[in-house]
Protein backbone atom coordinates (compact mmCIF):
# COMPACT_ATOMS: atom_id res chain seq x y z
CA UNK A 1 0.00 0.00 0.00
CA UNK A 2 1.37 3.18 -1.05
CA UNK A 3 0.05 5.66 1.39
CA UNK A 4 1.74 4.22 4.56
CA UNK A 5 -1.26 1.89 5.70
CA UNK A 6 -0.90 -1.47 6.78
CA UNK A 7 -3.31 -4.10 5.78
CA UNK A 8 -3.78 -6.88 9.26
CA UNK A 9 -5.71 -10.00 9.14
CA UNK A 10 -7.24 -11.52 12.25
CA UNK A 11 -8.02 -15.19 10.22
CA UNK A 12 -8.44 -19.01 10.28
CA UNK A 13 -10.53 -22.30 10.74
CA UNK A 14 -11.51 -23.18 14.52
CA UNK A 15 -13.37 -25.54 16.21
CA UNK A 16 -15.31 -24.23 19.06
CA UNK A 17 -18.24 -25.24 21.90
CA UNK A 18 -20.82 -22.86 23.08
CA UNK A 19 -21.66 -21.48 26.31
CA UNK A 20 -24.66 -20.05 25.53
CA UNK A 21 -25.86 -16.70 22.96
CA UNK A 22 -25.47 -14.93 26.04
CA UNK A 23 -21.78 -16.03 27.00
CA UNK A 24 -19.40 -15.44 24.22
CA UNK A 25 -16.41 -17.59 24.37
CA UNK A 26 -12.50 -16.48 23.06
CA UNK A 27 -12.11 -18.70 19.63
CA UNK A 28 -8.63 -18.58 19.89
CA UNK A 29 -5.58 -16.56 21.29
CA UNK A 30 -4.12 -15.98 17.93
CA UNK A 31 -7.44 -13.46 17.22
CA UNK A 32 -6.26 -11.05 19.37
CA UNK A 33 -4.66 -7.75 18.40
CA UNK A 34 -3.46 -5.34 20.32
CA UNK A 35 -3.10 -2.27 18.34
CA UNK A 36 0.59 -0.85 18.29
CA UNK A 37 2.11 2.17 19.62
CA UNK A 38 2.43 4.86 16.77
CA UNK A 39 -0.32 3.88 14.69
CA UNK A 40 -4.29 4.09 14.50
CA UNK A 41 -6.10 0.58 13.38
CA UNK A 42 -9.73 0.36 11.63
CA UNK A 43 -11.67 -2.66 11.20
CA UNK A 44 -12.88 -2.83 7.61
CA UNK A 45 -14.54 -6.15 6.90
CA UNK A 46 -15.31 -9.74 8.24
CA UNK A 47 -16.27 -12.57 6.66
CA UNK A 48 -16.99 -16.03 8.60
CA UNK A 49 -18.36 -19.49 8.05
CA UNK A 50 -20.35 -21.83 10.85
CA UNK A 51 -20.02 -25.55 10.49
CA UNK A 52 -23.15 -26.44 12.68
CA UNK A 53 -26.86 -26.82 12.28
CA UNK A 54 -27.37 -23.70 14.90
CA UNK A 55 -27.24 -19.67 13.88
CA UNK A 56 -23.59 -18.88 15.96
CA UNK A 57 -22.80 -15.25 16.42
CA UNK A 58 -18.59 -14.05 16.46
CA UNK A 59 -18.08 -11.48 18.35
CA UNK A 60 -15.66 -8.46 18.30
CA UNK A 61 -14.69 -7.69 21.85
CA UNK A 62 -12.74 -3.96 22.40
CA UNK A 63 -10.96 -3.67 25.43
CA UNK A 64 -13.23 -6.67 27.00
CA UNK A 65 -16.41 -5.09 25.86
CA UNK A 66 -18.62 -6.36 22.50
CA UNK A 67 -18.03 -3.90 19.78
CA UNK A 68 -19.45 -5.27 16.93
CA UNK A 69 -21.75 -8.89 16.28
CA UNK A 70 -21.20 -10.66 13.07
CA UNK A 71 -24.59 -13.38 13.01
CA UNK A 72 -23.84 -16.62 10.71
CA UNK A 73 -27.01 -18.56 9.56
CA UNK A 74 -26.78 -22.08 10.31
CA UNK A 75 -24.35 -23.71 7.76
CA UNK A 76 -23.97 -20.79 6.28
CA UNK A 77 -21.71 -17.67 5.32
CA UNK A 78 -21.92 -13.64 5.61
CA UNK A 79 -19.88 -11.14 4.31
CA UNK A 80 -19.70 -7.44 5.98
CA UNK A 81 -18.10 -4.32 4.45
CA UNK A 82 -17.67 -2.31 7.58
CA UNK A 83 -19.47 1.12 6.78
CA UNK A 84 -18.98 2.55 9.94
CA UNK A 85 -15.11 2.84 10.34
CA UNK A 86 -14.05 3.77 14.13
CA UNK A 87 -10.10 4.68 14.49
CA UNK A 88 -8.69 2.50 17.69
CA UNK A 89 -5.72 3.91 19.52
CA UNK A 90 -2.36 2.56 20.81
CA UNK A 91 -3.10 -0.27 23.22
CA UNK A 92 -6.66 -1.11 22.29
CA UNK A 93 -7.14 -4.79 22.29
CA UNK A 94 -9.54 -6.43 19.92
CA UNK A 95 -10.63 -10.28 20.39
CA UNK A 96 -13.15 -12.32 18.70
CA UNK A 97 -15.45 -14.64 20.11
CA UNK A 98 -17.95 -16.74 19.32
CA UNK A 99 -21.48 -17.00 21.14
CA UNK A 100 -23.50 -20.31 20.11
CA UNK A 101 -26.20 -22.58 21.97
CA UNK A 102 -24.47 -24.10 25.08
CA UNK A 103 -22.55 -27.48 24.17
CA UNK A 104 -22.91 -26.66 20.67
CA UNK A 105 -20.25 -27.98 18.62
CA UNK A 106 -18.16 -27.03 15.36
CA UNK A 107 -15.84 -25.28 13.19
CA UNK A 108 -15.92 -21.44 12.97
CA UNK A 109 -13.97 -19.78 10.42
CA UNK A 110 -13.16 -16.21 10.71
CA UNK A 111 -11.52 -13.81 8.64
CA UNK A 112 -11.54 -9.74 9.90
CA UNK A 113 -9.71 -7.30 8.05
CA UNK A 114 -8.13 -4.01 9.97
CA UNK A 115 -5.89 -1.11 8.08
CA UNK A 116 -3.14 0.03 10.14
CA UNK A 117 -2.70 3.95 9.94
Amino acid sequence: MTDGSSPRFLQGAYAFTGGGYDKPVPIDDSLRYVVPAGVTTQPVYFRGGNSTKQMISVVLFRDGAPMRHFPIAAKGATHVALRVVEDLLADTVLELCVAAPDGVAGTVIVDLGLVEV
